[in-house]
């Protein structure tokens, strides 16, 4: 199932939302139950399941502090997007991850792929 730029755009969107202003069971929902998240690629762990999941964005929110979040670039293929986008977390530090998504029929996000370094972070 291919979905189109804007509805690709749409899922991201809601996404990048429910990081900066939900909590981590907001988050996870937009997974499918089954999903993957590899946050950062090559860390060698991969969260599978939603409660998995859940239990990576725990870790964000634990951090305290205010979530802001702002697409930087998209770009749609199919049913993947690709998206570079800033997180600032407790106005404290700066992160500038390129995600990969593959969304299901439903727009429910089954995939999840990070790629950043310690080079991609900038303290404030």
């Amino acid at each position: 199932m291919s979905h189109d730029a804007a509805a690709l755009e749409s899922f991201v969107k809601r996404y990048l939302d429910t990081v900066a202003g939900g909590s981590a069971a907001e988050v996870a929902a937009l997974y499918a139950d089954d999903a993957t998240l590899e946050d950062p690629v090559g860390s060698g762990e991969v969260h599978i399941g939603r409660q998995a999941i859940e239990g990576f964005y725990k870790n964000l929110t634990a951090a305290g502090g205010e979530i802001t979040t702002e697409l930087l670039k998209f770009r749609p293929g199919g049913h993947e997007a690709a998206f570079l986008f800033a997180i600032v977390v407790g106005g404290a530090m700066r992160i500038e991850p390129m995600e990969v998504m593959t969304f299901d029929a439903e727009g429910k996000i089954t995939a999840m792929k990070a790629y950043w370094t310690a080079a991609d972070i900038t303290q404030l």
